[in-house]
């Protein structure tokens, strides 16, 4: 199984080389895409060096810093014009643990017709690891108002620790998908369920960062309720 692990950099230096290795070391099998917006703090300069020592590492630099979703968008271009047949999302910043990872790829093995797997911190046995409880409440209820506007059924819309198959995302108009943050992967879990995609939810503990600065803002937070109202209300009043 050729699996493509796309992750998104932006000043991760202190934590891109750590995560690397870690993949390397328990899933030799893999190939990552590090796609880096310019960093400031020269993560891509530190990928180019580390590159020498892994054959199946392979970096896309962008001028600027362009988002979550549109990096992944180009992420899921490569991998899939190079033939791989599962492209997996994870961050940089150590919050996604490779031992999850692993556990995630046995859920996809045990099912080879999911199309979807969800890293999920709110299914039994998930967990977060130094969270306040207002986050915990601020991303419990937000899911909530997903599954509530949306009718998925799914615990965690919002995670960003997946693998999609590549079959279902050659079905996705991927250029149409313009969100970002958190609403990039509630559009994506909404076109797999749309599409009739099968969906599994994995427990996983969710790790917050330890160094550098997180990339979540309210803004994005904003961006995401706005957008399920709207996909809510068209799906209550029948509009595709």
């Amino acid at each position: 199984m050729k699996r493509l692990i796309i992750i998104p950099t932006y000043n991760e230096l202190a934590n891109a080389q750590i995560l690397i290795e870690r993949i390397f070391k328990r899933i030799p099998t893999a190939h990552i895409l590090i796609i880096d917006d310019g960093s400031p703090d020269k993560t891509g300069e530190k990928i180019k060096e580390i590159q020498k020592r892994y054959p199946a590492l392979s970096l896309l630099e962008r001028a600027s810093k362009s988002g979550l979703g549109s990096a992944y968008r180009t992420g899921f271009a490569w991998g899939i014009e190079r033939g791989f047949e599962e492209l997996i999302e994870m961050d940089a910043d150590l919050s996604h643990r490779v031992r999850d990872l692993a556990k995630m790829i046995a859920a996809k093995e045990a099912e080879p017709g999911a199309d979807l797997v969800i890293g999920s911190r709110w299914i039994s046995s998930g967990a977060t690891e130094n969270w306040s409880k207002s986050r915990e409440l601020l991303s419990k209820s937000a899911n909530l108002y997903v599954r509530v506007m949306l009718g998925m059924g799914v615990k965690d819309s919002t995670a960003g620790f997946r693998i999609y198959s590549s079959q279902i995302l050659k079905r996705i108009k991927l250029e149409a998908i313009k969100s970002e943050g958190y609403s990039f992967q509630i559009e994506m879990t909404r076109e797999v369920h749309r599409l009739g995609g099968k969906i599994i939810e994995v427990p996983i503990t969710f790790r917050e960062r330890e160094q550098g600065v997180s990339k979540m803002s309210k803004n994005i937070v904003r961006e995401a309720m706005r957008l399920v109202t709207i996909w809510g209300f068209k799906r209550f009043l029948r509009i595709k």
